[in-house]
């Protein structure tokens, strides 16, 4: 059964290579998405026990928001949520557990869905950049639906500790889905796969000598 599955997906890759490899990129962008799932209650709930909740951490002030204070495009307020932003323990967590994941993804992207042979070090380079970029866009939306989000949960709907729980995956789930969208075109141009030079190929000419007769 299984020998059959792997020769019909074979078969489908080689027909439709950019279907396949879109599929595959999905279902590794699920499985990162699960990991962050996993391990951002676990980091939030280690650094939840220091005292960096109660350490703000609001940088790079961008506007005003509507009741006229300072909007920051990382704005974790002291105390925890709802009352604060959940402070800097917020902050490492949700970095922590992204970096995490997207060195993974990294790895599983490049070597499992686009068979990239380019340089890993050039890829890396572009891969850490564009990932910086998103999570400053990602962290400019979050101010947008974070708190509102979190209060409706814990407060407004009196879920305490288990809507508090939800919010986070609510969160992680809509920064999985902009990675998402955002990183396939970047992969597809960082994680080239360049073509092989055959077995005994002449350098200059290109020409194979493999199996030659002898006169």
């Amino acid at each position: 059964m299984i020998t059959k599955i792997k020769a019909g997906w074979s078969a489908f890759a080689a027909k439709r290579p950019a279907i396949a490899q879109f599929i595959v990129f999905t279902v590794l962008s699920c499985g990162m998405t699960v990991l962050q799932f996993i391990l951002m209650p676990v980091i939030k709930w280690i650094f939840g026990m220091t005292s960096l909740v109660n350490t703000s951490f609001q940088v790079l002030p961008v506007g005003t928001n509507f009741d006229g204070s300072t909007y920051y495009l990382f704005d974790y307020a002291a105390r925890a949520l709802p009352e604060g932003g959940g402070g800097l323990a917020y902050f490492l967590a949700v970095q922590i557990t992204l970096a995490i994941a997207q060195v993974i993804n990294f790895f599983a992207q490049r070597n499992i869905t686009f068979k990239s042979n380019s340089s890993p070090w050039v890829a890396a380079f572009w891969y850490t950049l564009a990932y910086v970029v998103i999570s400053f866009g990602a962290a400019a939306l979050q101010g947008f639906y974070k708190a509102p989000v979190y209060e409706l949960l814990i407060t407004t709907w009196g879920l305490g500790a288990g809507g508090e729980a939800l919010a986070d995956v609510v969160t992680m789930l809509i920064n999985a889905i902009i990675s998402f969208w955002v990183f396939f075109p970047i992969f597809k141009v960082i994680f080239k796969r360049e073509p092989e030079q055959a077995d005994g190929a002449d350098s200059a000419t290109g020409t194979i000598k493999i199996g030659s007769a002898q006169g």
